[in-house]
């Protein structure tokens, strides 16, 4: 085996993997969008570094031996057909040509005619072409709305607070050259059409293979129509096949089997129902049981002739069936995706599980069913056979009470995940830990859970729709599906069968609200409609507890609220609240002081200080970590307003160690988990805390709830890095930051500015050439020309072009950022760095007030280790002090920042040598 060479490059390695496939360069070039002469200047460059003499020894290479390479052609989804593909060569060849080529075919045609089973070989086939892998979508059993989260739970990815299942999706595909493929589109076909238009414009180098009955009509789509198999040759090869598996001592006489084809119109599937019925019936039986079944059926769906014929296909393979067959098919009808035994016989009308499996068996002989083998054994309906099922489960009469019966079998199931989520995990501190697989068990039938829901006519309470709401909303959440969850726990709210169960709905519809979102009203008044319910209920202290924590969300969450929530109306709920509680309860009292402290301020998001303690003792008596959690962080930011940057981060840090014991599979306390995540790296940062920034930072970025944004999460890690000088990292981590936030559309986002601004930093003092281009980055991200326009911001940018001017020893016009880095910036968590660099700049400028900067930024040092070790060093340089270089030194070495700490020695070593100097 040839060793590993140094690290290869993101092309050697696609052009390495696709090696191993078999390539030629020119397959290779228009695999990867790239020259043919590229090409070969890679496979030149693999040669060389692994040192072997030709393309086959580098093939031999590729694949499991490639630990840095992704695993090429992993397609998560793909079915594993049992039976052998018959036909269509020509077709399979022509359309894999054209994946080469194109990015976005749809293989078009009638129920039936095949589209999945060519598209099962076609990705088979061409998946070694995609190193970056993809996933086969199969979307029958997906509703609408939900295209997004089926494709992200095949892919095996979960999505976040902050990032939607197709930012999360986008982020996995748009890595490399993938295959996306989406099985049965037909039903969603606008929904359909707007994922992939948007997943391909965001994934350069993805291709889609989609099957449907209609085009799905997106710019830049192949059409390639799918035809029946042919006659006189594939059809009667089918035929004879499927008949020989069922019975192998099955003979016909070539005429009635080309015969029978023919009136089957060649189409596959029914083609193989009646292949089924061979060893029962013989091919003369099967072409006599044909007889009038094929006359076109009056008012069948669609115009295509050969879908009319495979709707009677299907009736008569039902009329075939037995009674008891046709009467448990009509019940497995509701069922939306496969299904287990215990799910057949919760909706069978009568019979044992013994009894139920022995049909489920003779279905799936006769073709009605498929079986999908695994640990667990499951069943499915073939679409056509499914829709046609329906239809008879409607002419009996029979859809309300079969649909009843689904509905208990979700909600049991549904309750039965939730206790496998919280058996292994009593804490629900980890869901990755519940009892088994509970995600994918619960992506399994997610789709019938929400159908079943679906089916409950709006209006009125209703017991075991309301238990399926709550589990699904709970569910949901915890699978990080979290404005689904609020609809669910709004919807169940709407079927509580007492005010006081709405309330605890209410409740979680607000939490998963707050979490699942930035901005908007929902969560506030979902709050308040918790608070209403508990009128209704009697219970005073929990509509007070409601109202206060309305006002709390309101105030703490909503950044814009000036025409949505007066600040009047939140004042007239805080009074409500008041009146209606027991002062003398702790929660009561302390959830009132929270809102009242966040509420109090001189301005919004500016909680009153005083309050905010008082909040804070008030709620450790409750002994409530969420409650705490909220006080706590009135405190942080009040502190931090004040600047006091020390006793913010050291909040913080109290509020981080309150989230340990939280649970993370429940949105009554989500946002207070999420909460702390995301702010106790910035509090670090703010207070100069570098390992405690950069351990903070990576905790959230990889945490499932806040974490994997696909910019946000990454800004404090990147700012963390550049202070500390790992320079390498951070400038490996801001293209993947930058392109999140592309795939997002550009949103205004000032939670990223400090981040863009820091790798801004990073390439002007390593001197690189992209230092402007990330200057202007920082502007686009805050939504102003300058980013000194922003007063959050302004600081940060002085501090950057005041650290820049020190190390580049341009000082001409050093006024200018000197007198800025000493404005004041009330709403900044960085005034610090900029008065400790601003002071720093004065005296290596020489300008004649450097003495009183020093004096002026000596509070920052009071509250920032990084700002102290800066103004030990600016002590240093204008006073010939090698204590204060020495303590300057020291503090650098404290806090792990790298950079500084080499410039530092290397200035006190220079001063130390010019001492000594002057000393002979």
């Amino acid at each position: 085996m040839t060793a590993q060479p140094a690290e290869l490059s993101r092309r050697e390695t696609e052009v390495l993997t696709l090696l191993g496939t078999r390539l030629s360069n020119a397959q290779i070039a228009s695999r990867l969008h790239i020259s043919v002469r590229t090409v070969e200047s890679h496979v030149s460059s693999l040669l060389r570094k692994y040192g072997v003499a030709d393309r086959s020894a580098l093939a031999s290479i590729a694949g499991p031996t490639q630990e840095a390479a992704p695993r090429p052609g992993r397609l998560p989804g793909l079915p594993q057909p049992r039976t052998t593909f018959i036909g269509r060569d020509l077709e399979r060849d022509a359309i894999l040509a054209e994946l080469r080529d194109r990015r976005l075919l749809s293989l078009v045609g009638p129920g039936g005619v095949g589209k999945t089973r060519l598209a099962t070989v076609i990705a088979s086939t061409a998946a070694p072409a995609f190193p970056y892998g993809g996933a086969f979508v199969d979307l029958v059993p997906v509703a609408e709305g939900f295209v997004a989260q089926a494709v992200a739970a095949t892919l095996g990815v979960v999505g976040s607070a902050q990032q939607p299942p197709l930012e999360v999706i986008v982020q996995q595909l748009g890595r490399g050259p993938s295959l996306l493929v989406l099985d049965n589109c037909e039903h969603l076909l606008e929904e359909a059409a707007e994922f992939v238009e948007r997943v391909m414009g965001d994934c350069p180098e993805l291709t889609v293979l989609a099957t449907s009955r209609e085009r799905l009509a997106v710019p830049g789509e192949r059409v390639v129509s799918v035809a029946p198999l042919p006659l006189a040759s594939d059809a009667e090869t089918l035929f004879q096949e499927r008949a020989h598996a069922v019975a192998p001592e099955f003979v016909a006489e070539p005429g009635i089997v080309s015969e029978l084809c023919a009136r089957l119109d060649g189409m596959p599937l029914a083609i193989e129902l009646a292949a089924a019925r061979a060893a029962s019936l013989g091919a003369d039986g099967l072409l006599a049981g044909l007889g009038d079944r094929l006359r076109l059926l009056s008012g069948g769906r669609g115009t295509h002739e050969r879908h009319r014929s495979l709707r009677a296909m299907i009736g008569w393979s039902h009329d075939l069936l037995e009674p008891e067959e046709r009467a448990l098919l009509r019940c497995l009808a509701v069922f939306a995706g496969a299904f287990d035994l215990d799910a057949a016989v919760s909706v069978a009308p009568a019979g044992s599980p013994s009894t139920v499996v022995d049909l489920l068996g003779r279905l799936a002989q006769k073709s009605m069913l498929v079986l999908q083998r695994g640990p667990v054994s499951r069943w499915r309906l073939l679409e056509t056979i499914r829709v046609f099922a329906v239809e008879q489960v409607r002419a009996h009469e029979e859809e309300a009470d079969v649909r009843q019966r689904h509905l208990r079998w979700a909600a049991t199931t549904a309750t039965a995940l939730e206790a496998r989520l919280d058996r292994a995990d009593p804490d629900r501190t980890d869901p990755d830990r519940a009892d088994g697989d509970w995600r994918a068990d619960f992506d399994i039938v997610v789709d019938d859970l929400r159908a079943a829901l679906g089916s409950v006519p709006r209006g009125g309470p209703h017991e075991v729709a309301h238990g399926l709401a709550r589990s699904l909303g709970h569910l949901t959440y915890a699978r990080r599906f979290l404005v689904e969850s609020a609809d669910h726990y709004q919807r169940a709210a709407e079927l509580a069968p007492t005010p006081a169960e709405a309330v605890r709905d209410w409740r979680g519809a607000a939490e998963a609200a707050t979490v699942g979102s930035v901005a908007g009203t929902r969560a506030f008044e979902s709050m308040l409609a918790c608070a209403e319910q508990a009128g209704r209920a009697g219970d005073g202290d929990t509509r007070a507890i409601a109202l206060a924590r309305a006002v709390e969300i309101a105030a703490r969450f909503h950044r814009d609220p000036a025409d949505d929530i007066p600040r009047d109306r939140l004042q007239q709920l805080l009074e409500e609240a008041r009146g209606c509680g027991d002062p003398g309860r702790p929660e009561v009292r302390a959830a009132i002081a929270v809102a009242d402290a966040w509420t109090a301020g001189s301005h919004w998001l500016e909680p009153d200080p005083e309050l905010a303690e008082t909040a804070a003792a008030l709620a450790r008596r409750t002994g409530d970590p969420v409650v705490l959690s909220a006080s706590l962080d009135a405190v942080s930011v009040a502190a931090t307003r004040a600047g006091r940057l020390r006793q913010a981060h050291r909040v913080a840090g109290e509020r981080l160690a309150l989230t340990s014991g939280m649970s993370r599979t429940d949105p009554a306390v989500g946002v207070e988990v999420a909460d702390a995540l995301n702010m106790v790296a910035k509090y670090a940062i703010a207070a100069g805390d570098l390992p405690a920034a950069i351990s903070a930072a990576r905790l959230g970025h990889t945490d499932d709830l806040i974490g994997k944004h696909p910019y946000a999460s990454l800004s404090p890690l990147v700012t963390a890095l550049v202070l500390s000088g790992h320079f390498d990292e951070a400038l490996d981590l801001a293209p993947g930051m930058w392109a999140g936030w592309e795939r997002a559309g550009r949103p205004v986002a000032p939670a990223l500015a400090p981040g863009v601004l820091a790798v801004a930093l990073a390439h002007g003092l390593l001197g690189g050439d992209d230092h402007a281009l990330w200057w202007k980055r920082a502007g686009e991200v805050l939504g102003y020309g300058d980013v000194d326009e922003d007063p959050g911001m302004a600081p940060f940018a002085v501090f950057v072009r005041a650290r820049l001017a020190v190390h580049t020893g341009r000082f001409a016009d050093a006024e200018g950022p000197v007198a800025r880095a000493f404005a004041a910036y009330p709403l900044s968590r960085h005034e610090t760095y900029a008065r400790a660099v601003g002071a720093e700049l004065a005296v290596v400028a020489g300008l004649p007030d450097a003495a009183e900067r020093l004096v002026a930024a000596a509070p920052a040092a009071e509250q920032n280790d990084w700002a102290a070790a800066c103004l030990a060093r600016a002590t240093g340089r204008l006073h010939g002090d090698m204590d204060a270089l020495a303590a300057s030194v020291a503090g650098w070495e404290r806090i792990g920042a790298r950079f500084e700490l080499e410039q530092t020695r290397d200035l006190a070593r220079v001063a130390s040598r010019d001492e000594a100097q002057r000393s002979r």
